[in-house]
């Protein structure tokens, strides 16, 4: 009997693997096409559907809806989290095409637009005046759907339940709506166009009049106490607003999306725009808060001057990540009662060490079979390297003592890490051989658990952490160490308790949202001033 197909993309339903459906995820599915086996799955299953995030943030629909209308002989449906569904027939698919191809054709001159709007872009004028009586404006512009948990979403939360208790209540203009944002902060979300969708890079671009549009409205004239962008590739409708209002322009920036994309992903078609637009906005900002020294030392680098820049770690809400949360219905759950857990949380970026952990589990399970009777990894999240974690605990023949939940929502995260008994930061340096320029959320997260942590000896990580007084250090990428230093605090839960004490100490006492908002105000104060 032929099985039904199920692409996921993007999607947080819960897979429920049976014998009449056949799972692949999208990253599983660029492989087939890439191994050029996608002969063997034409007309393969008796239908298909692909779970997306949202229906009307679709990225690439034609493309994403004509695979499994090729490998499925029967119906294919959208089905997105709040589980409305979308038919894609031949008709539909023919349409789509179409529209394809005459995307193509109005691409160059969208750009060539661009292009010469980033060029007639007026000087820098002198910083405007700073009223905090005023709300201030917050801008997320990735074009990025369905995040429900992670860094960006930690980071965006924190500033945003913060920015209230320095200035005015902040207007929330965003392409998504965002977790554990407070429900008194309004959300205006930015209305999606239906053009341009198979051009992810594009659309990038193309986004920033809608935006700007958007920005107007939900403003309605209304004077701001300034704008606070979180940079997205390509977009510098932030600068506009600021422009326009009249206001100081604050840019968090956390690192090169160009660097980004030509490091961890595939180098950009318009890679010289989007640089053009990034330096645009770092050149004319009032002030650019990075998360580490070493973004720092780039921007200084180009030109900007230091006065402009601020050094701002990230940071963790103490009294939603804390000790004493009962992590004992997350441990039923997963079957981990009466275990050691050893946790990690995170999207399982390039960065991550994900599949390093993965492999330093196996080692240690199989170097010392006695911790497969109370011994178990809790990988929470999912991401890019979830394939290799996979492979490397099926090297060692350890998947069975591994659990992997996949994505988490952001308010469950904390309970989960409170089901932990051990807490891994297993980061890798960047490929390229450049400085780690990183400042993980989960680390912050981490420290305010009060649980040991095993964490990887890399720039600001082994800045905020001191060795055998906040945390265990282990050379990074280095999965023998990380298996030794995983060994040391299950052998001596006594000191792992210890290290987990100080290091939430530490991070209440340094790194709270709250006073990582404060000192953006504080610098805008003295810029502003001047």
């Amino acid at each position: 009997m032929a099985s039904k197909l199920i692409i996921t993309k993007g999607s947080l339903r819960h897979v429920r693997v049976t014998p009449q459906k056949t799972f692949i995820g999208i990253e599983e599915l660029k492989q087939i096409l890439g191994s050029n086996q996608i002969l063997k799955h034409l007309f393969r299953y008796s239908d298909a559907e692909v779970w997306i995030c949202r229906l009307e943030a679709e990225t690439s629909p034609f493309i994403t809806a004509l695979l499994p209308r090729l490998m499925s002989r029967g119906e294919v449906l959208f089905r997105d989290d709040e589980d409305k569904v979308l038919q894609i027939s031949w008709g539909r698919l023919f349409r789509w095409g179409a529209r394809f191809l005459q995307d193509i054709s109005q691409r160059g001159r969208i750009l060539s637009a661009i292009e010469q709007q980033i060029s007639d872009f007026p000087p820098r004028p002198k910083t405007p005046s700073l009223d905090l009586t005023r709300s201030p404006l917050y801008l997320r512009t990735d074009m990025v759907f369905g995040v429900r948990s992670g860094g960006s979403v930690g980071h965006i939360a924190g500033v945003l339940n913060n920015l209230g208790e320095f200035a005015g209540k902040p207007v929330f203009v965003t392409t998504d709506t965002m977790p554990t944002v407070r429900e008194d902060i309004a959300t205006n979300l930015i209305p999606l166009p239906e053009r341009y969708w198979d051009f992810p890079e594009f659309i990038n671009f193309y986004m920033n009049s809608v935006i700007d549009a958007t920005i107007q409205v939900a403003l309605g004239g209304q004077p701001i106490a300034f704008v606070y962008q979180r940079y997205g590739i390509g977009n510098f409708s932030g600068l506009q607003a600021a422009r326009r209002f009249d206001a100081p322009f604050v840019l968090e920036f956390n690192g090169s999306e160009v660097w980004a994309y030509r490091n961890w992903g595939k180098p950009l078609k318009n890679e010289a725009l989007a640089l053009k637009i990034e330096e645009l906005n770092l050149r004319h900002a009032d002030l650019i808060v990075v998360v580490s020294q070493p973004i720092q030392e780039q921007l200084l680098a180009m030109g900007i001057p230091i006065e402009r820049v601020l050094v701002n770690p990230n940071a963790v809400n103490p009294d939603v990540y804390y000790p004493d949360i009962d992590g004992t219905p997350v441990r039923e759950q997963y079957g981990l009662q009466n275990k050691t857990v050893l946790g990690f949380i995170g999207t399982f970026g390039a960065w991550h060490g994900a599949e390093v952990l993965a492999e330093a589990f196996g080692k240690l399970m199989t170097q010392y079979p006695e911790y497969k009777e109370n011994v178990r990894l809790l990988m929470i999240g999912d991401g890019m390297k979830m394939l290799e974690v996979k492979h490397n605990l099926a090297r060692y023949e350890v998947p069975d003592y591994a659990v992997l939940t996949g994505m988490v929502h952001q308010s469950k995260g904390a309970a989960h890490l409170a089901a932990c008994d051990i807490l891994v930061s297993p980061h890798v340096p960047n490929a390229d051989g450049s400085t780690f320029f990183g400042s993980p959320t989960k680390l912050f997260e981490y420290m305010a658990m009060g649980r040991g942590i095993v964490a990887s000896d890399l720039d600001q990580i082994g800045e905020v952490l001191d060795h055998e007084q906040t945390a265990w250090m282990v050379r990074p990428g280095d999965a023998d160490d990380l298996m030794q230093g995983m060994k040391k605090l299950i052998d001596h839960p006594q000191f792992a308790r210890k290290l987990g004490e100080a290091a939430r100490q530490r991070v209440v006492e340094r790194h709270t949202w709250r006073a990582h908002t404060k000192n953006i105000i504080e610098k805008l104060k003295v810029i502003a001033s001047t």
